[in-house]
């Protein structure tokens, strides 16, 4: 629907006059001042770019080696430990993020990491010689792209190290632009959220579990004895430190529930009842503190606004993955560009395409099978 408005209303406005390209399932911006404006950025930031062409390079390797380990772990973790297994869905407005705040987030993050990516690629390429044609952005109905469309032959003709130097930059500036933010939001409440130990316990102070704030009269935990103010350390063994630590539960099976009361720890054996609104569902028979509970070490920076918290939070989510899985060895992705440039003219070319097929197929298997995967274990799952 969203597609249908911006595609009539560029329609309408005649954009074609200022470089778009309109087409029925996509809209193209092309411009070609962007070598000008890079040249001028270099003119006053060569030195920094020049270590940051070198770093891509490395960082290029680094990262598609960190999304290969990725990917292969989190297929074991499926067969092994499925707990540890971390769904993963591709981010399609509409389809896959159908919520508002969500969409929401995703559109106003997806140019800034677009900028930066390509401005990676642009800047470098100006630091190689290698003339930009031109630059702009495309929306293809629910996905979006940035694009610097470097001067083919100058690119051929470029040493390899050049080439390496150019496509490595792209997802390294996400990266790096995600850790940067990553940095400023250790002050933040919120990020505790994604935080992997033992970083959290390093720039957070933990909870101590989540407080109940009132019992549900002739639930099971009224009738275990279960009291308000208590604080719930764990449920069946599974350790609980927040809201969301709370696992599932069925009505009519017994749970373990572990408390503090006034810094003594207990135990309770409780019947698990079925929730008014779902009978499928089950509840221990609490009313809980569902604040967020997590005190950042370095307070320094006020967060009052939680919609300001999660677009940066998503911004830094959207950021650091684009430049991890943009490293890739697939065909649309730079990690294929890169793989390809490496293992050019050490070969024949025939050998050179078959041996691309094979890492891009099983790179394309391994990708599919952590989506599929995703989907046998929760179904259809949509943010």
């Amino acid at each position: 629907m969203a597609w249908v408005v911006i595609f009539i209303s560029a329609k309408a406005l005649k954009l074609e006059r200022f470089g778009f390209e309109i087409k029925a399932y996509s809209l193209v911006y092309k411009n070609k001042g962007v070598n000008e404006l890079l040249i001028k950025i270099l003119g006053r930031t060569r030195s920094a770019v020049s270590v940051f062409a070198n770093v891509s390079v490395i960082a290029g390797f680094i990262m598609m080696g960190f999304a290969f380990w990725f990917l292969l772990n989190n297929v074991s973790n499926f067969f092994v430990a499925q707990s540890e297994f971390n769904e993963l869905t591709v981010l399609i407005p509409g389809v896959t993020l159908t919520s508002a705040p969500a969409i929401t987030y995703f559109l106003l993050s997806i140019p800034i990491v677009l900028v930066m990516h390509e401005g990676g690629h642009g800047i470098v390429a100006a630091l190689e010689k290698i003339r930009i044609k031109t630059g702009g952005f495309a929306i293809f109905i629910a996905m979006f792209a940035g694009f610097v469309e470097p001067d083919e032959e100058e690119f051929e003709k470029a040493k390899k190290i050049s080439k390496l130097r150019v496509i490595g930059a792209g997802a390294t500036s996400n990266v790096l632009f995600a850790f940067v933010l990553g940095l400023i939001l250790l002050t933040n409440p919120f990020f505790a959220m994604v935080v992997p130990e033992p970083l959290l316990s390093t720039f957070y102070e933990l909870p101590e579990g989540v407080l109940i704030l009132s019992i549900i009269e002739n639930s099971g935990a009224e009738q275990a004895g279960l009291l308000a103010n208590d604080i719930i350390t764990s449920i069946n063994d599974i350790p609980i430190l927040v809201p969301a630590d709370f696992p599932s539960l069925n009505p009519g099976e017994t749970a373990t529930v572990s408390i503090l009361r006034e810094g003594q720890p207990m135990n309770f054996e409780l019947l698990v009842m079925p929730a008014p609104d779902d009978p499928e569902r089950g509840l221990i028979g609490i009313m809980r503190d569902n604040s967020f509970a997590y005190k950042p070490v370095m307070n320094f920076i006020e967060w009052n606004d939680p919609t300001v918290s999660m677009f940066l939070l998503w911004l830094w989510m959207i950021s650091f993955f684009i430049g991890i899985i943009n490293m890739l060895p697939l065909p649309i992705l730079d990690g294929g560009k890169f793989i390809h440039i490496i293992i050019d003219k050490r070969m024949s070319e025939k050998a050179v395409k078959m041996t691309m097929w094979v890492i891009y197929a099983f790179t394309f298997i391994l990708f599919g099978l952590n989506i599929a995967l995703s989907y046998m274990k929760s179904g259809w799952f949509t943010i």
